[in-house]
């Protein structure tokens, strides 16, 4: 193989053809947009936990939030700062966000994405 074979299907610009969160970002599959500037997208969950459950994704992939800290920590500081505008926009500021790494860890998509959860008094 040579320097120039990737090993993955990602291409140049960070978008990967398996991969539903890139599709998604790219228009490909339809979302509801909560937010999108040029680092990162943000939609509603189609299966909420909460009155407010919306995920913010890279717009280039990363496998998971360790990857994207290692990769990009502007975008993962980013993904935070958008998380925050949501909670202020929807429920006086009050927000849980959650990144599930790893399969074990309840990662069911392979694209590092934060969870917004807001909306309604959260429990313990």
């Amino acid at each position: 193989m040579d320097a120039t074979t990737k090993t993955t299907n990602e291409q140049s610009d960070g978008y990967r053809d398996d991969c539903v969160f890139c599709k998604i970002v790219a228009g490909r599959i339809a979302s509801t947009e909560v937010y999108e500037d040029d680092r990162v997208y943000a939609f509603k969950d189609i299966n909420p936990k909460t009155a407010v459950h919306v995920l913010i994704v890279p717009k280039k992939h990363a496998d998971n939030v360790a990857e994207l800290a290692a990769r990009d920590p502007e975008t993962l500081a980013d993904i935070v700062a958008v998380a925050q505008k949501i909670a202020d926009d929807s429920f006086h500021g009050a927000y849980r966000l959650v990144f599930n790494t790893g399969k074990d860890a309840g990662q069911s998509v392979f694209h590092a994405h934060a969870h917004v959860l807001t909306g309604e008094v959260l429990p313990e």
